[in-house]
Order: structure tokens, then sequence, then C-alpha cells
């Protein structure tokens, strides 16, 4: 079954939607807190969300000894870029629809989600991965096309440029910063995140890449805005219009590295 089967068959089940309806209203929840807004067992509650975590349209981390629950656009994303631009009927623009608003969550103080996962699974070695978010010959290549800088030690610097048509539409130079945490090529990056086209405070970016084995990698990337106002925590989810978001521009690289080219010029 392929990625493409696995998102369509969890969106099949009105339970398996309103779970991600519920995530998209507030992220990061655990199974107790989703089983109390169900008329339904544990695991029934359980098996729905191992479902949607097959599909990749759940990420699941520990905190202390609770699981928490994420909902994770990435494969909206991609039935998206490879199948609804073949069509123009309305009922693809219904399915547009739901991609535009689980790209448009956005994290508030108020809400106290803090955290944003999204993975990805792409048919290449963790070294093109890792290549491809940290070289600029790159990263000028998928999303928003801006060039990066890394100084790959802790302590080091991070700046992304602003590309040619950015800085015709009036960006700075650099429209993104930040620091160097922890750098383990190829499998794990962390560093500091300010978005400073909005003149916000830094936050926490992690990538982190796993080997599945039969050449096919895990990228999962974790936007970590705890503490930042509400404009910051805005920039998590969406990088500015030339690159759309985190989903967007996972996407994006996914097609890159599998194909050659991007899916967007």
């Amino acid at each position: 079954m392929t990625d493409d089967d696995l998102a369509f068959k969890a969106l099949a089940d009105k339970t398996r939607r309103f779970l991600l309806d519920l995530l998209f209203t507030r992220d990061g929840r655990t199974l107790g807190e989703l089983e109390s807004e169900l008329e339904m067992t544990r695991f029934g509650v359980a098996k729905h969300l191992r479902v949607l975590e097959d599909a990749g349209l759940v990420v699941t981390r520990r905190s202390g000894r609770e699981k928490l629950h994420f909902l994770n656009p990435v494969p909206i994303r991609l039935i998206h870029d490879r199948w609804i631009d073949k069509y123009t009927e309305r009922p693809a623009a219904a399915l547009a629809d739901l991609k535009h608003q689980l790209e448009a969550n956005e994290m508030t103080a108020t809400t106290g989600t803090t955290v944003q996962m999204y993975r990805v699974y792409i048919r290449a070695t963790p070294q093109a991965v890792w290549d491809a978010i940290t070289k600029p010959e790159w990263t000028v290549k998928f999303g928003y096309q801006a060039p990066v800088e890394y100084d790959l030690r802790p302590g080091g610097a991070y700046r992304s440029l602003a590309s040619e048509a950015m800085k015709k539409a009036g960006a700075p130079d650099v429209v993104i910063d930040g620091e160097v945490i922890e750098a383990d090529p190829p499998r794990k990056l962390v560093q500091t995140w300010r978005a400073l086209f909005l003149g916000e405070d830094f936050t926490r970016l992690t990538h982190e890449i796993e080997d599945g084995g039969d050449g096919v990698c895990t990228l999962t990337v974790t936007h970590d805005v705890t503490g930042a106002p509400q404009t910051a925590a805005q920039a998590a989810g969406r990088i500015p219009e030339a690159g759309g978001g985190w989903a967007q521009v996972l996407s994006d690289l996914k097609t890159l590295l599998e194909t050659g080219r991007p899916l967007y010029t």
C-alpha cells in the first residue's frame, strides 16, 4: 500500500477526521485527553490513532511518562501537490481548503500549544537529506529558495539569506538567523531560529534524520516556540509566502531529492 493509499484510507473515517480536528484545535494531546472527547473506549481511540500514525497524519513524542499526539499536515500537502493540481472541479477544491486549514494552524500563548511536529519519508540517503538542509546550493532549489549559511558547531552562526525574488519584494538581506546548539551529521541538527522579518524572539528548531532501510529515511522537524510571542509562533508554522510553510517546504524537499526537480520554480 502506498503512502497516498494510507492517507486516503485514514481520512475516509469520520472518527479519525474528528481526531485530526481536535489536534488542529489544540496539538500535543494525550490519549486520555482525546478519549474524553469521544463516546468510545480507550482501546477504540488508540486503534484509530494507530491508523493515523501509520498514515503519517499523526506524530507522537514522549514527555515524561506521557505520550503526546501532534497533527502532521505533510501527507495532506503531498496529496495536494501530487493530485489536486491535476483537477479544477469543486470536489478537489474541498481538499485544497482542508490543506489550507491545516497549514494555517497558528499557535498562541493562550492555547498552551508551543510545539509543532512534521514528518516526511524520503527515498534518499541521510547524507543527501542533511546536505539539502544545510548547504546553500541545495536550499536555493526548494521551499522559499533562500541560500543558507551554517557554521556547524555548537555556538556557530546560522543565517538564511533573502532570495532575489524576496529582495525585489523588499525583504532584508538576512531573513532568518540563529545559532547552532547541536550538530551531529547526518542525524541531528538543533538550532535557534528567529524570523527577522517579524522582529521576534528566538525559537528552537530540530531536524532529526533516521535511516529506515531500503533506501528510505525519515525526516522529523520539530519547532518549539515556548515562551515566544504570537507572531513568532505563527512564523514557526508558516514561512513567508515564497515558501508557504513547513509542510510545503518538506513536500518540495522530498520531491527534489526523489525526482531531481522541485515542485515549484
